[in-house]
């Protein structure tokens, strides 16, 4: 069992805003992040339209809104995006180039690559600035080009791939314009979500997590990371992985 992380590396009082609380990942970082004393406040905001803070990763006015809100009260010490699709009744991950499809393409970059990018378009600019802060976004090893030795599920890799250069190039520009925040993307592993399920088949039951588990680590990984780490993707277990 993997220890609750202190978030000591962040101001006390810390105020966090979760897009995708509805999803496995995160649903357990709420439910962490609120468990913990060093935070003051987590902002939910999932899909459901019976969420206090709905919103859609296709409607760029409501990530907008809900940021603003949130802000409203001060500035983010946290941001985290735990959104993404593998697979959906129109999308499924590609074995040969044969089935490469325009709209699965599309549907797939929507949700791993855009919806991401705008959310960091409209909190970015409100992380906080006299302490540590830091917007991280879930993305895969799989989307990793140089670690890509096996092909296929082509939409998920390369819409990843995009989300991966999105952070960086947005790594850059943050650090210009609030030196003491991070921006970062974070491999959770394979973890026991419907995203998974599908594909669970073949992973040994220790490599197979609980949504705790990962967004547990996944903490303590954002704890223990400094604006030097910014613009770089980070597994579970705090390894750097080559984009």
């Amino acid at each position: 069992m993997t220890d609750a992380p202190d978030l000591d590396s962040f101001a006390p009082g810390l105020r966090a805003l979760v897009f995708g609380a509805g999803g496995g990942i995160g649903a357990a970082f709420v439910t962490e992040l609120g468990a913990n004393p060093r935070v003051a406040k987590v902002y939910a905001a999932a899909r459901s339209a019976e969420a206090p803070w709905q919103f859609d990763l296709t409607d760029e006015a409501r990530i907008e809104a809900v940021a603003k809100a949130a802000a409203a009260e001060g500035p983010l010490d946290l941001v985290l995006v735990a959104t993404g699709v593998l697979h959906s009744p129109t999308l499924r991950p590609e074995k040969t180039w044969r089935s490469l499809d325009a709209a699965a393409l599309a549907e797939a970059f929507a949700i791993n690559a855009t919806g991401p990018a705008l959310i960091a378009k409209h909190t970015l600019g409100l992380l906080r600035r006299d302490a540590k802060s830091a917007f991280a976004c879930l993305s895969a090893r799989v989307g990793s080009i140089e670690d890509n030795r096996l092909g296929g599920w082509h939409a998920y890799r390369a819409s990843k791939a995009a989300l991966n250069m999105l952070i960086r190039s947005c790594a850059v520009e943050l650090q210009q314009r609030n030196p003491a925040a991070l921006c970062v993307a974070l491999h959770p592993g394979t973890v026991d979500t419907r995203l998974s399920q599908p594909f669970q088949g073949g992973v040994p039951s220790s490599k197979l997590f609980t949504p705790a588990m990962s967004a547990r680590s996944l903490l303590g990984v954002l704890d223990r990371l400094t604006p030097a780490d910014s613009g770089r993707l980070f597994a579970w277990d705090g390894q750097a992985i080559p984009f």
